[in-house]
Formats: C-alpha cells, sequence, structure tokens
C-alpha cells in the first residue's frame, strides 16, 4: 500500500492534468500540456513520470487513497458495524475522488488491455488500504478473500456511480449497501458449513490446504519520501 506523499513537482503535474483530462483523457496530450502549464522540466516531468499519462492517472488514483485513509484516520468509527464502517470508507473513497469526469475517463483507460493489469492493482491497492485502515489483522486466506471482495465491491459501485445523477448520489449508496449485504450474506453462509460437522468433513481437504496460505509481508509504514535500496554495487 503506497503511501509516499506526492512531491511539489508531481502534485503540480497533476493539478495542471486535471484540467484536460475531460478534454484529452489520461493522455500524452494531457501529459505534454501539464508540462507546458507548469513549467517544469521536461526532463524533470519524465523523471517523476516515467511511463508519461499512465503515472499521472496513478497518482490520481493514489491520491484518492490518501484522502479517503485520512478522513478514516479522524472519524470516530467505534459505534459503527464493520458491514457500517465499511460502506463510510467506500464512501469517502469516491467523495475523495471528486472529479467524477477524471475518474470516468480513468476507468476507460484502465480498461484498454494494455494498463488492465495496472488498473486491477490499484484497485486491490484501495480495498488493502480500507482494511488496513479499518484494522484488518487477518494473516490467512481471509486477508486475500476479504480485499477480493471488496475490490469487486468497490469496482461495481464506482461504475454505478459514475453513471448516478440522483441527489448526493444516494441510489449509489442504496446500491452499495446492496452489495455488501449480499457480501455478509456470503460469510454469513461461509459460517454455517464451517459449523456443518458434516459439511465440515466434506471440505476438511480443502480447508486444509488454504489453512496454509498465509498474508504477504508488509513493509513498515513509515510515510517518509525515498527509500533505501542497498549499497552500490562493488565494482
Amino acid at each position: 500500500m503506497p503511501t509516499t506523499p506526492e512531491s511539489p513537482e508531481l502534485a503540480a503535474l497533476l493539478d495542471a492534468a486535471l484540467l484536460h483530462v475531460p478534454f484529452d483523457g489520461w493522455s500524452e496530450a494531457t501529459f505534454r500540456a501539464a508540462i507546458r502549464d507548469t513549467g517544469i522540466d521536461p526532463a524533470v516531468a519524465r523523471a517523476l513520470c516515467r511511463r508519461g499519462a499512465l503515472d499521472l492517472a496513478v497518482a490520481f488514483h493514489r491520491r484518492g487513497d490518501r484522502a479517503m485513509r485520512e478522513r478514516l484516520r479522524v472519524t470516530d468509527l467505534t459505534e459503527m458495524r464493520m458491514r457500517d464502517r465499511i460502506a463510510f470508507a467506500v464512501r469517502a473513497r469516491l467523495e475523495a475522488a471528486g472529479d467524477k469526469e477524471a475518474v470516468r475517463r480513468g476507468t476507460t483507460f484502465f480498461a484498454l488491455p494494455n494498463h488492465a493489469a495496472e488498473g486491477a492493482r490499484l484497485i486491490w491497492e484501495t480495498a488493502d488500504t480500507i482494511w488496513t485502515a479499518l484494522g484488518d489483522d487477518s494473516d490467512d486466506v481471509n486477508w486475500y478473500t476479504k480485499r477480493a471482495t471488496l475490490s469487486a465491491v468497490y469496482s461495481a459501485t464506482v461504475l454505478y456511480w459514475l453513471g448516478d445523477e440522483t441527489p448526493d448520489s444516494s441510489a449509489t449508496w442504496a446500491f452499495l449497501d446492496r452489495r455488501i449485504a449480499d457480501v455478509m450474506q456470503f460469510e454469513k453462509v461461509k459460517a454455517q458449513v464451517g459449523e456443518n460437522p458434516v459439511l465440515k468433513r466434506v471440505f476438511a481437504g480443502p480447508a486444509w490446504v488454504l489453512g496454509k496460505v498465509r498474508a504477504p509481508m508488509r513493509a513498515p509504514d513509515i510515510d517518509l519520501p525515498g527509500r533505501w535500496s542497498g549499497p552500490p554495487a562493488q565494482e
């Protein structure tokens, strides 16, 4: 889960690009316009965004993740049920996006075959950010299933939100509640299977295999710019 804040130069490029995205999408034309508008040296801009517009689109998505994480940090969620906390987090993430047209253009951009893997990774990062912010401490196969399920819920909600014209996006929040209710129903069925002695024996083999799955190691969340990549190679 990336936590490094934007550099001032990247923030300026992204802010400038957002003025052009509604017309040119997340494209090379938008990237060049952002360089021109900010006056940043093109070499510096290319160093910050080696993949051009793709890196700007990624930065836009991660900016939304950071804003959502900060909102969750300052909000008291202790009185909410877990399903309500998840709904609040997804809603906070969509509200953090702000510019619906930029999200729409991003959805189209990341649907392209050469960018689809990057788009899927960003959605997974968002789901991971939500679960981590909500205090998820699972370290087994549940770590993966929680994020996979939330990724599906988030993706479906984004698409619904993009076409929602109701006041305050009320139809979107109702849609989100229904999707979370479906997930909770599935979790209830899983629990019932685990409590049934016959089904428990039937699924004993798969359960044993899944029990060996562990969550990936997570790097310390230092939240400082830069990174350590080890000493230079000896010649």
